[in-house]
């Protein structure tokens, strides 16, 4: 057990990774306890406290499922009814899967979609509406309900639910559902509205180490049902506190049934060689850590970086922000970590890869690609090595900047099962995944934070 306080280490961890700014909440006990450190921008700094607005990134998509779950508490929605019952418009790339993804394949990304569609449709109020009419662009990847696959365009979609039942935008139906009613007014979608307020903005670390502000500083509305809101440490221990509970805000008014609530944190698919967890529930990633189950969810926006995780048996959560990448990453789960330890006595360790074989590496090497980006996976000397770069023509055709590439990671195979790996090095060290197959046993595929990328004819394969 660490004596540092939460104070000391989160002011560590922002020099040893080189973080402007952080923003640390810790739910124990019953009590709220928070550690902000350094500044809001490099260029115009001003000082992190716990009501300064982060973009949280992918931790919107636990908002959005909750929003879905109060439709369902109230017999507007069905999980397992098929999502065109509310949006009839939705034509997906294989027709034959239009009548059977669910409600429920959006949110535990088992609707067989690809990531998503790197599509500005403006930030009018039809911007969501103008995405999902273009899905048909979005290659289905599986079966609806066969595989997990995360898609960002899942939660788009699940958004456009939202606005088709409720006949609200889905800012407006999210604000109604569950931003309102739990009080979480430092909790935001709108650039016009965050600029009023104290926040952040992201930043990358270039090859000389020199930190620069990250543009722009948020991308287009059509993405904010799983990556669009902004908020404050302080809100983000509220919302995990509501997790927590039995479905009540704080003045006893009733948000969700608790059995809606403890619902979400039930399996329903199970995750293969994933750090993100063991299982997905509802909106949330289990996990299983030194024997206790966890439910939790990161995020990402242009340079800056969330996690946030409960441990419902404890009645624990904690949140950490970070503004730059890409070290934001490590950082934020250097905290979380120490944050378990030092509160619960819950130690999370990354199992250690077996030593390299050159003749299994030699299966796995080649290039893989989804409708965004590349992967290519090559040896380098005695180890392995995976490089992710977003494709030329994506970001040739994007109107707006895309974040920067990270450099390549070194990674190695994990024992007991040769298709699975854990990365080494870099801002994702610890990123767990595998090598997908097919009935004859060749190498297809590879999965990497639940994203699927496909591997490309070779004169080998």
């Amino acid at each position: 057990m660490s004596r540092e306080t939460l104070p000391e280490f989160v002011q560590a961890t922002a020099a040893e990774f080189g973080l402007p700014g952080v923003a640390v909440g810790v739910w124990v006990d019953g009590r709220a306890e928070y550690a902000c450190h350094g500044v809001t921008s490099t260029g115009n700094p001003l000082p992190v406290d716990r009501d300064t607005l982060f973009p949280v990134g992918s931790v919107t998509k636990t908002y959005t499922a909750s929003a879905l779950l109060r439709l369902v508490a109230e017999g507007r929605v069905e999980l397992d009814a098929p999502v065109r019952r509310y949006v009839p418009e939705f034509v997906p790339a294989d027709p034959g899967a239009t009548a059977e993804i669910t409600v429920l394949n959006l949110l535990n990304h088992t609707a067989g979609l690809d990531w998503n569609l790197i599509a500005d449709t403006g930030e009018g109020d039809d911007a969501l509406g103008a995405f999902v009419a273009r899905m048909g662009e979005l290659k289905s990847i599986a079966p609806p309900g066969t595989r997990v696959s995360y898609s960002q365009a899942g939660y788009n979609l699940a958004g456009r639910v939202i606005e088709k039942v409720t006949g609200l935008t889905y800012e407006r139906a999210v604000t109604s559902l569950v931003l309102a009613p739990l009080g979480l007014s430092d909790s935001l979608f709108f650039p016009a509205d965050v600029m009023t307020r104290r926040f952040t903005v992201g930043h990358d670390r270039g090859e000389d180490g020199t930190l620069t502000v990250s543009r722009p500083w948020k991308y287009w509305r059509a993405n904010n049902p799983g990556a669009g809101l902004a908020s404050s440490v302080a809100d983000l221990l509220r919302w995990a506190r509501f997790h927590l509970g039995d479905g009540r805000a704080p003045g006893g008014d009733r948000v969700l049934p608790a059995e809606l609530l403890r619902r979400m944190k039930e399996p329903t698919v199970a995750l293969r060689a994933s750090n993100l967890g063991h299982a997905l529930g509802i909106g949330w990633f289990l996990r299983d850590v030194d024997g206790v189950r966890t439910a939790g969810h990161g995020g990402s926006a242009n340079g800056q970086f969330a996690e946030l995780l409960t441990v419902p048996e404890r009645g624990f959560a904690v949140v950490s922000l970070a503004n730059a990448g890409p070290d934001g990453i490590p950082g934020n789960q250097a905290i979380v970590r120490w944050a378990l330890e030092h509160y619960l006595g819950v130690v999370d360790r990354d199992p250690e890869p077996v030593p390299y074989d050159a003749a299994r590496a030699r299966r796995l090497t080649g290039t893989y690609e989804n409708d965004a980006m590349t992967l290519t996976v090559t040896t380098e000397g005695a180890g392995l090595r995976l490089e992710v770069l977003i494709k030329p023509e994506i970001r040739a055709s994007a109107e707006v900047e895309l974040p920067a590439d990270h450099a390549p990671f070194d990674f190695g195979l994990l024992p007991g099962d040769e298709d699975e790996y854990i990365i080494t090095g870099g801002a994702f060290q610890g990123q767990r995944g595998f090598f997908a197959r097919d009935a004859a046993g060749t190498v297809v595929g590879v999965d990497l934070a639940g994203r699927l990328f496909n591997r490309l004819p070779t004169a080998s394969t």
